[in-house]
């Protein structure tokens, strides 16, 4: 069975609702990203920072799965499909795709302080006192600017096993999950879709770019891939 590797970004859940990562003035919901998320921010101001992502949490029940999410899920009838995505939040998973690898962690798990690999579910509000079994406060289980992104290693030895690569809903100009592309195999078929794309037909070897949004443009490759 040839295997199909998604990475998908903030365009994809941007039809269910959620707000893309960085709009067009650079900030996230209103806030610059440097005040929300940075380890220095939850040092300077942990209230601010916990807050924010208490109210993305709540924005992230209150949303479905897409489309486009449920595609990716079809393409498993004929596919082995692995999703790396750098989006937070759990809609591949409740559209029912098996195998999600998050490189920027995940909104609905908080982890200790004092302990990166202590993480609990969570769904509810996190605020300053609730702690971890040691004692150490809790914080969300997020990759912040100018932290270590511990999944990477993994999605790159992921994306080596491609026969196909899909590109959905990120610019690939974000680092290092820009990176990935150069980890495919040689004449590795990509797909890129995206209804304004950052990158041209020359950019990459076999690349077929779909402009369009995740939804339609998922329609597109299920029909391309005859599923």
């Amino acid at each position: 069975m040839k295997k199909i590797v998604v990475l998908t970004g903030a365009g994809i859940s941007a039809e269910s609702g959620i707000k893309t990562f960085r709009d067009a003035n650079g900030l996230w919901e209103g806030h610059d990203v440097l005040e929300v998320a940075t380890p220095e921010a939850f040092a300077r101001n942990p209230e601010l920072v916990l807050d924010f992502y208490n109210q993305r949490r709540k924005q992230l029940l209150e949303v479905l799965p897409n489309k486009a999410h449920f595609n990716l899920v079809k393409l498993e009838q004929n596919f082995h499909v692995e999703i790396i995505t750098q989006n937070i939040d759990d809609l591949h998973e409740r559209a029912g795709s098996k195998n999600v690898t998050h490189l920027h962690g995940e909104l609905l798990k908080v982890r200790s302080t004092a302990d990166e690999n202590d993480i609990l579910e969570w769904k509810k509000e996190l605020v300053l006192g609730n702690l971890c079994k040691k004692g150490s406060q809790l914080r969300p289980h997020i990759v912040w600017f100018g932290e270590m992104v511990p999944m990477l290693d993994k999605a790159a030895q992921i994306t080596q096993t491609a026969d196909i690569l899909v590109i959905i809903g990120t610019s690939m100009q974000v680092y290092p999950a820009a990176s990935l592309v150069n980890y495919i195999k040689p004449n590795t078929h990509i797909y890129f879709i995206d209804p304004k794309p950052a990158i041209s037909k020359n950019d990459f070897n076999n690349l077929t770019i779909i402009k369009n949004v995740a939804s339609s443009g998922t329609d597109e490759l299920l029909n391309i891939l005859q599923v």
